[in-house]
């Protein structure tokens, strides 16, 4: 199958400075498979500019290649070393522009929703939410890179599927008849 097979194609991605794991997901009537997944590897660059450079060079290549209608992307997470997270934000950011200089809209999900949406557990392992992905994907270990950051972006798309797939808010409204009543013009053939 190529791009075009799909009804919607997401990118994942999981920042970082040294390895960033991408996982790109295609939508065929509302049932997700693997296109591809991988990780840019930026740990041998020293310069951190040269590493930001890449990751641009790199996201928007995928980005080119596989023609992603959305990007889920994981919010980088507070830590102690506030300049890893600055570096972190960084990877993230310079990402996220390369998504939107080709109009890719693009969603941020914690880290903890992520592992929530793939496993139910928000304090989930790296290594559970790689097992529960090759199981809801029904994929192989052959198929599932070893690298955790590929699976990790693999995840935050599934989400963001996940996400994105769920019906429209009921508005505070506690049934589907109260709803009707307080949007009459939001429902058809009533």
């Amino acid at each position: 199958m190529n791009q075009s097979d799909f009804d919607r194609v997401i990118i994942g991605i999981d920042p970082g400075t040294n390895f960033m794991g991408y996982g790109i997901l295609g939508v065929k009537s509302k049932k997700p498979s693997v296109i591809a997944l991988g990780v840019i590897h930026l740990n041998k660059l020293g310069d951190h500019y040269l590493k930001l450079r890449r990751i641009h060079e790199r996201v928007l290549g995928l980005v080119e290649q596989y023609l992603p209608d959305e990007m889920s992307i994981e919010a980088p997470f507070y830590g102690k070393n506030v300049q890893s997270m600055l570096k972190l934000g960084r990877a993230q950011g310079v990402a996220m522009a390369a998504a939107l200089s080709r109009d890719v809209p693009i969603t941020e999900y914690e880290p903890r929703k992520i592992k929530m949406a793939i496993t139910g557990n928000g304090a989930s392992s790296k290594e559970q939410v790689k097992e529960m992905l090759k199981r809801i994907l029904s994929l192989t270990d052959d198929q599932l890179s070893m690298e955790l950051d590929a699976t990790d972006a693999l995840a935050a798309a599934l989400c963001h599927f996940y996400e994105s797939s769920r019906p429209i808010a009921t508005g505070g409204s506690k049934s589907w008849k109260e709803f009707i009543a307080k949007h009459p013009g939001r429902v058809k053939g009533l």
